[in-house]
């Protein structure tokens, strides 16, 4: 199946090679799909199940991003008979980054815990923050969260949200009981706090972009092997973001 899967990939990406970023490397992109497949006894399944078509056109969707599945960047999530394609948070960031109309240098989530110092200062109509923590190992409560985007020309957007926000938004989600929140509640609110975020954000997208980049700001389902492999392989590069089934990291840490 692979080789055969190569070369269809390599034609489609052929076909659309005028949409695709500039200096996108076809070759690896194909070799790492292929990876991502052999690598997921999910997606294989699903492969020989209902077919190919879906998994290529996800591939597309995502080379028109310039987003890889080998980083972190696009989740393809079998679900039944169909195919679930959309950005992780790094994919999200990397798009966020793209089609602002304001430049974006960094987008980052932080938890605030009791004992903390946060300050939300507005001068002369700018705002900025402060944010000192005196427990940098954890070992404290969680009393909110709060997420930024550091813009190119030297100002910011945040965004803040308390514990109790941070429930009421698991409360709504269609995984509220998943082993996501369970076991990693901190991650999960890092993303909720980060969809917020992305939402202020003035993007120039088209309807059929707009639509992918806010997919991943969905909970579609919440496969356990997933979500512990993400937090085994990204933990130590300290890149984690939730997405309900996934685990990927948005901050620097706590």
């Amino acid at each position: 199946m692979a080789n055969e899967l190569s070369v269809v990939i390599s034609n489609e990406l052929a076909n659309i090679k005028n949409a695709l970023p500039e200096n996108f490397n076809c070759d690896r992109y194909v070799q790492n799909a292929i990876a991502a497949l052999n690598g997921s006894k999910e997606l294989m399944n699903f492969c020989r199940n209902y077919g190919t078509g879906q998994f290529v056109a996800a591939l597309k969707r995502g080379a028109i991003e310039g987003l890889d599945i080998s980083h972190a960047e696009l989740y393809l999530i079998p679900y039944g008979n169909i195919l679930s394609y959309m950005p992780s948070y790094k994919g999200m960031k990397k798009m966020a980054k793209k089609y602002s109309q304001r430049p974006v240098l960094d987008i980052y989530a932080k938890i605030a815990r009791e004992g903390d110092e946060f300050e939300e200062i507005i001068d002369h109509g700018k705002p900025s923050i402060n944010f000192k923590s005196h427990d940098p190992f954890g070992s404290k409560p969680l009393i909110g969260v709060f997420a930024v985007a550091e813009f190119k020309d030297g100002g910011i957007l945040y965004e803040v949200m308390s514990v109790d926000e941070i429930n009421a938004c698991k409360n709504q989600s269609k995984q509220k009981n998943s082993m996501s929140w369970a076991k990693f509640y901190n991650e999960m609110a890092k993303k909720c706090v980060v969809r917020r975020l992305c939402k202020g954000l003035d993007l120039d997208m088209d309807i059929d972009t707009q639509s992918f980049f806010e997919s991943g700001t969905e909970i579609i389902t919440d496969p356990k092997e997933q979500a512990e492999k993400d937090v085994e392989e990204n933990t130590a590069t300290e890149e984690l973001i939730i997405d309900g089934f996934d685990v990927e990291d948005v901050s620097d840490g706590d």
